[in-house]
């Protein structure tokens, strides 16, 4: 969305390509993509295209005779005769500092895997996943409490502020095309629910890190009392848990849930049952009673 709005200040934005329209909401009605709204609010065209590994796609790019294709969070793996249709192929603008963390989630694993810095990368595309050369870059630190939602925003809005910035000097030739260092590359997959499963053997940091870094989806869960929960916010506390085992909860009041980890002790601000609503400690507490001693433990999907 911000990548689009820059865009149209400083070019002539000749079509908007995105994913068809989703079934969403509990009546599971068709619902647009978010660029595609702020597209058709300035008036540019849109393309929902089923498919893009087609002859008929790749043709279609090579009529609009542009100069550039500009992709963002597509979520495709794009075929080369759709990369070379603009004649000077697609950059994209990836939400990693390249060549950490290529792939689909970038953002919640720099958060799950206890990154303190991100960025986005301004990058020529080619036909391998985030392997081709960069042409610019900009970073910013990650707040140890920060949720994947939050980074996120800030990471769109300072996509918007590089294509802004840099892509006039990269179609003027003027950026120097970087190769990426593939020895250095982390991968960063598509999530899948159970990788939201906690274990409580791990640090309280390691799990404040999973809660935040999937927030809102897939979602830190654990089971209490054969109950699962879903854990949407914490914060690591300056306290020991001597001789309490992993996950057993150490109280539980207004303030948070507190529970035992394999190194130090997490409160829980906010928790969610399967089938209800997401509620602040306090709120969760009223109307479910977690005694002292009792345990959370691990249950993948």
């Amino acid at each position: 969305m911000p990548t689009l709005a820059a865009l149209a200040e400083q070019a002539d934005v000749v079509t908007v390509i995105t994913q068809p329209d989703r079934p969403k909401g509990r009546g599971m009605k068709l619902a647009p993509p978010p660029v595609k709204q702020l597209a058709e609010r300035l008036g540019v065209p849109v393309l929902q295209p089923l498919k893009v590994r087609t002859p008929e796609f790749a043709e279609s790019l090579r009529a609009l005779a542009v100069d550039v294709a500009i992709v963002v969070a597509y979520g495709r793996i794009l075929p080369p005769a759709v990369l070379n249709a603009p004649r000077l192929g697609c950059l994209n603008v990836h939400a990693s500092l390249l060549p950490k963390l290529r792939g689909a989630a970038p953002i919640q694993w720099a958060i799950v895997r206890g990154e303190r810095e991100t960025g986005v990368c301004l990058m020529q595309m080619d036909e391998g996943m985030d392997t081709g050369p960069v042409l610019a870059r900009a970073s910013l630190a990650i707040d140890e409490n920060e949720t994947a939602t939050e980074l996120s925003g800030r990471l769109s809005a300072l996509g918007a502020t590089l294509v802004r910035e840099q892509l006039p000097h990269a179609l003027a030739g003027e950026l120097p095309k970087l190769a990426q260092d593939h020895a250095q590359a982390t991968l960063a997959p598509l999530l899948r629910k159970q990788d939201g499963a906690i274990d409580w053997s791990q640090p309280a940091r390691a799990i404040h890190n999973l809660i935040r870094g999937f927030a809102p989806w897939p979602s830190a869960y654990s089971t209490l009392e054969s109950a699962r929960i879903k854990l949407h916010k914490s914060r690591v506390l300056d306290e020991a848990a001597a001789h309490a085992t992993p996950g057993q909860v150490l109280r539980a009041d207004r303030d948070g849930v507190v529970v035992a980890c394999g190194e130090g002790t997490l409160s829980i601000l906010e928790l969610q049952l399967d089938a209800g609503r997401r509620l602040a400690a306090a709120e969760f507490l009223a109307g479910h009673r977690v005694p002292s001693g009792a345990g959370f433990s691990s249950t993948k999907s």
